[in-house]
């Protein structure tokens, strides 16, 4: 992991304490970015484009961005024996510092590989991938001790499955709180039995579509208070519009605005969004304070391309923070709006370490200019 190390629970840790704040599995992909195209290629035509990246992706979007928050942060993983799959492994492990003592290596199994292409603040992917060799379930065993683990609800591998459950059940017996989310329903059925799985969830974050669409519900809001009757922990993302919450176990609802800011790449926005939820919940911050830390994160990461290589870190957000407090005042109402509600940083910044995390520049070619010519830390 490129530059200092900072731990946000520091003063919750203890010697009895659970070995990782965050454990995950999925699929990782190998994500190659192409930017900076004007249209489409044409067919039987070639196109240049400005600038070209290659990262971990899919599952690794949101362990990249949960370690750079600072969570200790575990994944399980089936990875291949090609070079994409030991360009994954030596990017997460040794560079983003996530731990893969629950993944696997399978011969000849072939890496999933996803090509994206952003055009006009639109983008365009081309997937090619073979099932895993193995369920995550069978290839886990008893998942490490950790705080929360976060999955996506499944038909394949159901959540609340009794003495035979997921890993992810598993974890909760051990005192883990699931996070859930829930992907893109590409049948549309939407059923709402998908839902049942929530009893045993601490949190479910799904964006305002797919909510509405289990729900059956014609508003977000609507959605949400659905939602909040299953779980003590409902969020609900809406884009541009921003993010609503209820925390039962507090008492809290809030809503925060989304920020101001020119989105170039939405990938992996919704995984970085989540951690940052965790690592609020996690610390007992206000149920507000999460949405807005939350926000702020993935506001970072869709003004860059690149899906994990946008993730933010410590040394980004505290950028951000230094450049809209020097601002406040002299800019406009909205931005002294963006000080008033994010002065709950100055008690976290001022002990960021000046060489915290950042984004990374990692690529297969060395060299990632997937970010030229952007500006990482614009207030709005």
């Amino acid at each position: 992991m490129s530059g200092q190390a900072y731990d946000p629970l520091a003063d919750q840790r203890s010697p009895d304490g659970p070995e990782f704040d965050v454990f995950t599995a999925g699929t990782v992909f190998l994500d190659i970015v192409f930017t900076g195209l004007q249209a489409m290629p044409a067919a039987g035509t070639e196109v240049w484009a400005d600038g070209m990246g290659s990262c971990p992706g899919g599952i690794a979007n949101l362990a990249i961005a949960s370690s750079r928050l600072g969570l200790r942060t575990s994944m399980a993983a089936a990875f291949g024996d090609d070079d994409y799959a030991d360009f994954n492994w030596r990017i997460l492990s040794e560079q983003e510092s996530v731990d893969l003592s629950r993944s696997r290596r399978f011969q000849r199994w072939h890496s999933p590989v996803t090509v994206s292409m952003a055009v006009n603040r639109d983008r365009s992917m081309v997937t090619h991938g073979h099932p895993p060799p193995m369920a995550a379930t069978e290839m886990i065993g008893r998942p490490p001790r950790s705080s929360a683990v976060i999955v996506p609800l499944s038909v394949e591998e159901p959540l609340g499955g009794g003495d035979t459950g997921t890993w992810a059940d598993l974890a909760h017996k051990d005192g883990a709180l699931i996070f859930a989310d829930v992907g893109w329903d590409p049948s549309e059925t939407w059923s709402p039995t998908l839902l049942d799985q929530l009893a045993v969830c601490h949190a479910f974050m799904p964006n305002a579509v797919e909510a509405m669409a289990y729900t059956g519900t014609e508003t977000p809001r609507e959605a949400l208070y659905e939602i909040a009757d299953r779980v003590p922990l409902a969020v609900v993302t809406d884009g541009a519009n921003g993010a609503m919450a209820i925390d039962s176990t507090t008492g809290e609802e809030a809503y925060v605005p989304a920020l101001r800011v020119t989105a170039l790449d939405p990938t992996g926005a919704g995984d970085v969004f989540g951690a940052g939820m965790v690592l609020g919940t996690l610390s007992g911050w206000p149920l507000a304070d999460r949405l807005a830390f939350a926000g702020v994160c993935s506001a970072l990461a869709v003004q860059q391309f690149g899906g994990s290589l946008a993730a933010p870190g410590w040394g980004d957000i505290a950028d951000w923070w230094h450049d809209v407090r020097a601002a406040a005042g002299t800019s406009g109402a909205y931005i002294a709006s963006l000080a008033r509600r994010y002065a709950f940083l100055d008690k976290l910044v001022p002990t960021v370490p000046v060489g915290a995390v950042r984004r990374a520049a990692a690529t297969m070619s060395r060299h990632a200019d997937v970010g030229a010519g952007t500006t990482p830390h614009e207030p709005e």
